[in-house]
């Protein structure tokens, strides 16, 4: 039996017949979908240009307790017995004699000390990111090089493992990794600062020892503090322009 369409249906198809001419010959504008997101709702793209990264160290707030080792083996994934970043204590008798040792157990831990001590003082060390690095010239691949930002990175696709640029660094940051026998060392936590994240170690530091900065930025809290306070460099005799800074640190280290 065949059904006769009711006057109802008859209009509700004329109707929709009308919609779709009408959408079909609406502007483009009126159909994008509404997943569409403009630029100015996101963040902005990490433009290295923008950035210089330097790093202060102020030793006089340091106190030792590895937080910062340990967020960094933690962050980056670094093999026991290996480390992108340490921290010295050092011992001066009554003397004037000068000893010298860092954590070196599972833990990061210091030993207590023990025997004939005038003075005891902590030194974070970090790679240096210098402006002029020797173990990006020593390298016969190209894998050591220098950011526009101002990190010194390793890139493992090219690098070989020769071992040349942990020879030459002066302060003793690189390490041959042996998981992957390829030149470690700290990049800044290099895939967190150009997310707007701080590094591990600066992160984790309860006496805000650590602090990372933009040296082109003049009103930055690190530029504010190289103002203020009196800082120097390791081994400034190099010629290597160290960008990590620090302050109040003894004669005996430097």
């Amino acid at each position: 039996m065949t059904r006769t369409p009711k006057k109802t249906d008859q209009t509700t198809r004329v109707d929709r017949r009308r919609a779709l001419k009408w959408l079909m010959a609406a502007p483009p504008l009126l159909v994008i979908p509404f997943s569409f997101r403009t630029r100015a709702e996101g963040k902005k793209p990490y433009d290295w240009e923008q950035h210089y990264w330097g790093y202060v160290v102020d030793s006089t707030k340091c106190i030792g307790c590895c937080a910062c080792m340990r967020a960094c083996r933690a962050e980056n994934d670094v093999p026991d017995g290996v480390y992108r970043t340490w921290v010295e204590r050092y011992r001066i008798d009554s003397k004037g004699k000068v000893a010298v040792d860092f954590a070196k157990n599972m833990n990061n831990t210091f030993a207590p000390i023990e025997g004939d001590v005038a003075k005891a003082f902590f030194v974070p060390k970090i790679c240096n990111h210098c402006e002029k690095s020797v173990c990006s010239q020593v390298c016969p691949v190209g894998a050591s090089y220098y950011t526009k930002d101002g990190v010194v990175l390793v890139d493992e696709k090219r690098c070989i493992g020769c071992g040349y640029c942990v020879q030459a660094c002066p302060y003793g940051t690189r390490f041959i990794n042996p998981k992957t026998h390829l030149a470690d060392k700290c990049t800044l936590c290099y895939h967190r600062i150009t997310r707007g994240l701080l590094p591990a170690c600066v992160q984790s530091c309860p006496k805000e020892a650590r602090l990372i900065g933009d040296l082109k930025d003049p009103k930055s809290k690190l530029n504010t503090i190289l103002r203020q306070r009196r800082h120097v460099l390791l081994r400034p005799d190099l010629g290597t322009h160290p960008k990590c800074y620090y302050i109040g640190l003894d004669t005996e280290v430097v």
